[in-house]
């Protein structure tokens, strides 16, 4: 059962609309994940693990690592390296830092919200709501949330050179007509519902829509839908103010010229991001959000069943994308929840079990690396797994196995990159 947080703003979803929600809200393009078999036992995290995970996002060139775990035992913190190169600054996990595409799932779930609310319906087409905004009437809501749409990512060009192409929207102010239409001006990678292709354009408009159905900017949809009922108070949405109050984080972004000096990238509008990756939160906040989503506090039983309900995203059938929710099935069988996320200079993890017992957030201060940003996803790995036995001794196995069994796919990138 949801529990209501702001009974005097969310009506009571009918039973007509969670049946419709059941049967209609899974991507009709391509069949959900077969299930593959779940562990049944809950292994207690290794921290030894994410240390371990922190230190070679470290090697492999961030400044400084930190993770929180969050279980039915409580909360367990780790970090690294410094969060200010300038004054050596360690850093800390209570800090705030900026989350990148982990701001899509708090996008995603506000306008699923709305979906509850009888104000739109995620078949009928982005133009019945933005009309005339796309060029094709077959992009629906439910292809954005899903990546589907086949909307270019304006991203690519923008970040085609990785500093110069920062500098020159670190401080710029965009309207969202302005990044769709960066979008429109390039072809558009799939049909509609073809494929999954992920786009930042797709939550760009779903920020549009957001505001054209509230009467509100978004930021006013995030503290009022889920900044306040969570209690969220290291999260905010500040653009376009580039600065990050209190405690924080330092953001260093990697040059695409190797052995060049990282660029400290704190300071900036991410104006080029807004709902699509503006968000700025902490460890401790991030456990809370995606355990709450994943407990139902947010969203009716049957909308966070078709959020979770996921299609592939690449041939390895452990990676997979629902309605603005990444799943990644680990390597003992666990299944966690959440989103990743990359802003200049900042990798982002943000998961949680489907039942919202445990979480893990993970952050590392560097950009343009995709190296360090696959050895902070062996957080996810080390928390949810927990520690693995030693290999057994025999003379004849030359298979690999332990600890150094687990190899780890390459992160998944959220923006262009060059490393």
């Amino acid at each position: 059962m949801t529990v209501p947080l702001s009974s005097h703003r969310r009506p009571a979803v009918s039973a007509a609309l969670i049946a419709a929600l059941a049967g209609a809200l899974a991507p009709a393009t391509s069949a959900s994940a077969a299930p593959t078999t779940v562990r049944t036992g809950t292994p207690a995290p290794d921290m030894a693990g994410i240390v371990a995970a922190l230190e070679s996002a470290m090697a492999d060139g961030a400044p400084g690592a930190m993770a929180r775990y969050l279980g039915p035992d409580g909360a367990r913190g780790r970090a690294v390296g410094v969060r200010d190169r300038a004054s050596g600054t360690a850093m800390d996990t209570r800090a705030r830092f900026r989350i990148g595409s982990v701001s899509k799932t708090f996008s995603s779930v506000v306008l699923l919200q709305l979906v509850e609310e009888d104000r739109l319906t995620l078949d009928a087409p982005v133009n019945t709501y933005l009309e005339g905004l796309l060029p094709d009437d077959r992009i629906t809501v439910r292809h954005l949330l899903t990546h589907r749409s086949g909307l270019a990512d304006y991203t690519d060009a923008m970040f085609n050179e990785t500093v110069p192409g920062f500098e020159a929207v670190r401080n710029r102010v965009f309207s969202y007509q302005e990044l769709v239409d960066l979008s429109l001006a390039d072809p558009r990678t799939t049909e509609p519902g073809a494929a999954y292709a992920y786009s930042n354009t797709n939550f760009v408009v779903v920020g549009m829509l957001i505001e054209k159905l509230t009467g509100h900017p978004v930021a006013d949809a995030y503290q009022r839908r889920i900044i306040k009922p969570l209690g969220l108070r290291a999260t905010a949405y500040v653009h376009p103010d580039t600065r990050i109050n209190g405690t924080h984080v330092r953001g260093y972004l990697h040059p695409d010229e190797a052995g060049a000096p990282l660029v400290d990238s704190t300071e900036q509008t991410a104006s080029w991001a807004q709902s699509a990756g503006a968000v700025i939160s902490s460890p401790a906040d991030l456990n809370t959000f995606t355990s709450a989503l994943m407990r139902g506090r947010l969203l009716s039983p049957a909308t966070l069943e078709a959020m979770t309900t996921v299609t592939p995203t690449d041939g390895t059938n452990t990676r997979f994308y629902g309605l603005g929710l990444r799943r990644y099935d680990l390597s003992c069988g666990t299944r966690v929840y959440g989103h990743t996320g990359t802003v200049q200079g900042y990798y982002t993890y943000a998961f949680s079990t489907r039942d919202g017992r445990r979480s893990l957030s993970a952050l590392a201060n560097t950009s343009n690396h995709g190296a360090a940003n696959t050895a902070l996803g062996g957080t996810l790995e080390a928390a949810f797994c927990g520690r693995r036995p030693a290999p057994a001794s025999t003379a004849r196995s030359t298979r690999p196995s332990g600890p150094s069994a687990h190899v780890p796919l390459p992160a998944e990138r959220d923006l262009p990159e060059r490393h």
